[in-house]
């Protein structure tokens, strides 16, 4: 049966060990031995006193002091930490809970397997264990207690893990996402290739984790932005593999994109899925535009077209789980929690906001505006208070964290000193993670809930703040620039930086009427209990799974075998190579001059047409001029120009004339139109043939260039195709106008009458002008096996027997053939 494989940075379970607490015992317990007889002891503080500053615990603390003996404990605590032999203890991590939620609810259904980091290891306190790693033995057996929940670990070095995560994750993708270009560029810019690579590392591991698990049939599944690149790594490997992604952060617009060095290999990582998914449409509109913008790829209101294959783009804005939250709120529990808050803040209102206390999730926007409001609305005063919990954030650089900190903690200070007394505290600021009964419990009697990020995916405390307030209604003001604000509408939207706004919103929370709360609230609830995690995670793969009956129109092509096309090849009397140019032989250019033929391309024709029992004919596009410029010096090559129109055939040097006898007057027809929107067109550029017109736009704005393209195709259509005798060919990023009695295939007809002895037949392109000769030789019959090859995706749209996926591997190809035939 199959199965979907889950694929996410981190797994839903973190780990300690039984046994570790009495090594750390015994630890500390030598360590303030050695700190007490050191002579540098009263420059570091203790581990009581680290713990008591937040501190976490790491093995580095013991090298603090030069103290040998100092050292040596250190050493040897990590030497006993990887003989711990006791059992493994899972613990649910913190975080995420919408996503793991959605994936948990999965397994009603379908076999669920999860891959990801299981993290550090954590002590008795929860506190991670910097800079222990794990023994081999360690690791099995870990591996072999996560299997039990049907997870897969994936153990990232410290040094990988750190590159990964804090070096390319949240130091380069993270920022710009978030629409932060890099506050210290020269820095960043300085580590940019370790951290690259040590992205592309991990990320291959992840991809060894699920190879070591998938079968034929299975679904795989991937989140967030640590893992772009592994969409494309496995489709190399497992072409006919089922591929989800889905992105839980924003993605912001191309021209903050763009700005990423690696936009290219992000963009191509992340296009070898089969379906990737957003939180909004927004973000989705803001993709396809950088794959317009920075690939130059065609798009569709359905997806973006990536190598002949459709990549499908699709809405999911994530939930929460609904039944879990109504049923833990209801709890004794929480009840008792909320009579503590009550007794705390008596008949005050409250103002509830939570958030990591990160650079997006403008705390700062939310202080200075309550400010604001206690300002404007004195009366107020005394009476309403804003309870802030905060999270720590994930901010890269303990400098930017403490700069945070500190700017929040100034503003608070202000506002408690300007409006607070012994009585009075205006804001409240937790700075940790609740409990989860008395974060439902603090929701439950909010009477304002509050949130101003200034960039987020998709806020799920505004879905918990809702389910939480079915008793009292509470208004929800949010921040326009939040994934959330695209899916509840009935919130009252703000835009944070207007903090005057944000302050008179607030006003118009606390005074609203009743019956308007319940309505707002009413239809609040109706999107939160339709779009809840489950119905997230089950509309996903939903999707995926019909993405690939869409995108299945037919059975995978399969991959070039090479070794059955060598032995072919060899063991034929007679070969003729049929290969178009442009995409097949050299790679796509803006400017059409640009695509000269590599040397390496050069020598092996020469090579192959040396051979009597090779016939090679290039047939291309392009017009004579081209062709017998850049390959007319080839001894016995062949080539055909402009899609059949004309040939010269090997060791001839005349051409001949194809269409000596069509009509060519429809060509002032079309002139007038393309020159009508080249004129229109800033980039765009007319191509003159003998035998065709073609309207050029790979150097035009790619959206508008699109647009332009299609108004146009309507123009010829209308004005043009029903009245004269030609078609319209739609190229990449091109137009182009051509006799409709001449292509492709007439010329592979053409070709397979004047060389009847033929027994070994290739042919080779890359787009739809060359399905015409692909259409054509599948009407031979004297050849058993005629090999006709596209360039593009196993699930391109092809009549071609058989697929590579880069004009490079037609390249290699023709090398080894032209060594086989010296």
């Amino acid at each position: 049966m199959s199965k979907i494989i889950v694929v996410s940075h981190y797994l839903p379970y973190q780990y300690t060990i039984e046994g570790l607490s009495t090594v750390l015992k015994r630890y500390e317990r030598r360590y303030s031995e050695s700190q007490a007889s050191s002579p540098l002891s009263s420059n570091h503080p203790s581990v009581d006193e680290s713990e008591e500053k937040g501190h976490s615990r790491t093995l580095s603390d013991a090298s603090m002091t030069r103290d040998c003996e100092s050292i040596w404990i250190s050493w040897n605590f990590a030497e006993e930490c990887r003989n711990v032999s006791g059992n493994f203890v899972l613990h649910k991590r913190n975080g995420h809970s919408a996503m793991f939620s959605g994936i948990k609810s999965l397994k009603k259904s379908d076999n669920v397997v999860h891959i990801g980091w299981p993290g550090p290891c954590l002590d008795v306190n929860g506190n991670a264990l910097e800079g222990f790693e794990l023994s081999l033995n360690q690791k099995e057996r870990l591996r072999d207690k996560l299997l039990e929940h049907d997870c897969v670990p994936v153990f990232l070095t410290e040094n990988i893990g750190k590159g990964h995560y804090d070096g390319y994750g949240k130091g380069q993708l993270w920022p710009l996402f978030h629409y932060l270009l890099w506050e210290n560029v020269e820095e960043t810019m300085k580590n940019e290739k370790d951290s690259w690579d040590a992205y592309v590392l991990a990320n291959e591991l992840y991809v060894d984790a699920i190879m070591s698990v998938y079968e034929e049939g299975d679904i795989v599944w991937i989140h967030d932005y640590h893992l772009l690149l592994v969409p494309q790594m496995l489709r190399k490997k497992i072409p006919e593999a089922l591929i989800g992604f889905f992105l839980h952060s924003p993605f912001p617009t191309s021209e903050i994109f763009r700005c990423l060095p690696r936009r290219k290999e992000v963009l191509m990582g992340v296009l070898g899925s089969n379906l990737i998914g957003f939180q909004t449409y927004s973000y989705a509109r803001h993709f396809i535009s950088s794959c317009t913008r920075v690939l130059g790829l065609e798009s569709t209101p359905k997806g973006v077209d990536y190598k002949g294959f459709l990549v499908m783009i699709g809405i999911f804005p994530i939930g929460v789980d609904v039944e879990r939250i109504e049923k833990r709120r209801k709890s004794e529990k929480v009840k008792k929690k909320i009579d503590v808050i009550k007794e705390m803040f008596g008949n005050k209102k409250l103002i509830v906001g939570r958030d990591k206390l990160d650079e997006i999730k403008g705390v700062q926007h939310k202080l200075n505006s309550f400010e604001k409001f206690l300002s404007e609305y004195p009366e107020f005063r005394n009476q309403v208070v804003l309870v802030q919990v905060t999270t720590p954030g994930r901010e890269v650089g303990h400098k930017n964290k403490k700069k945070i900190e500190t700017r929040v903690s100034e503003i608070i200070s202000r506002i408690n000193g300007k409006y607070g007394s012994l009585e009075f505290v205006p804001v409240h600021h937790f700075h940790h993670q609740l409990e989860r009964d008395e974060y439902y419990a603090l929701l439950s009697l909010a009477d304002v809930a509050l949130v101003t990020s200034i960039r987020d995916g998709m806020n799920t405390y505004a879905h918990e703040m809702i389910v939480c307030q079915q008793e009292n209604y509470a208004p929800l003001i949010l921040s326009e620039f939040t994934g959330t604000a695209h899916s509840l509408s009935s919130a009252l939207l703000v835009n944070p930086w207007d903090h005057k706004g944000v302050s008179n919103t607030i006003y118009d929370a606390l005074v609203m009427t009743k019956n308007e709360k319940m309505v707002r609230h009413q239809q609040m609830m109706n999107h939160v209990t339709s779009n809840t995690s489950e119905f997230w995670a089950f509309k996903f793969i939903e999707e995926l799974r019909k993405s690939n009956k869409i995108q299945d129109h037919a059975n995978p092509t399969p991959l070039l075998d090479l070794i059955y096309l060598k032995n072919q090849f060899i063991n034929s009397n007679k070969k003729l190579l049929l290969l178009d140019y442009d995409g097949t032989l050299t790679s796509i250019r803006k400017i059409p001059s640009a695509a000269i033929p590599s040397k390496e391309l050069l020598d092996s024709l020469s090579i192959l047409c040396s051979n009597e029992s090779i016939i090679v004919f290039i047939i291309s596009g392009r017009d004579e001029t081209f062709l017998e410029k850049h390959l007319g010096h080839i001894p016995n090559l062949g080539l055909s120009a402009e899609h059949g129109c004309f040939i010269r055939f090997p060791n001839k040097s005349e051409w001949i004339n194809l269409i000596d006898e069509i009509d060519l007057s429809w060509k002032n027809d079309v002139l007038p139109i393309f020159e009508y929107y080249t004129e229109r067109t800033i980039g765009s550029f007319i191509e003159h043939k003998r035998a065709s017109l073609t309207w050029h736009y790979r150097l035009a704005d790619p959206n508008f260039g699109s647009w332009q393209a299609k108004e146009c195709q309507n123009h010829l259509e209308n004005a043009i195709l029903s009245k004269l005798p030609v078609e319209i060919l739609l190229g990449k990023k091109n137009l182009e106008v051509r006799p409709i009695s001449i292509n492709k295939g007439e010329i592979v007809k053409r070709l397979l009458a004047e060389y009847s002895d033929i027994d070994f037949i290739f042919c080779a392109g890359d787009d739809k002008t060359d399905e015409d000769m692909f259409k054509m030789l599948k009407k031979v019959e004297n050849i058993p096996h005629p090999i006709s090859c596209t360039i593009g995706s196993a699930k391109k749209m092809t009549q071609a027997a058989y697929h590579v996926l880069d004009s490079s591997d037609i390249i290699n190809l023709l090398t080894d053939l032209a060594n086989l035939s010296k």
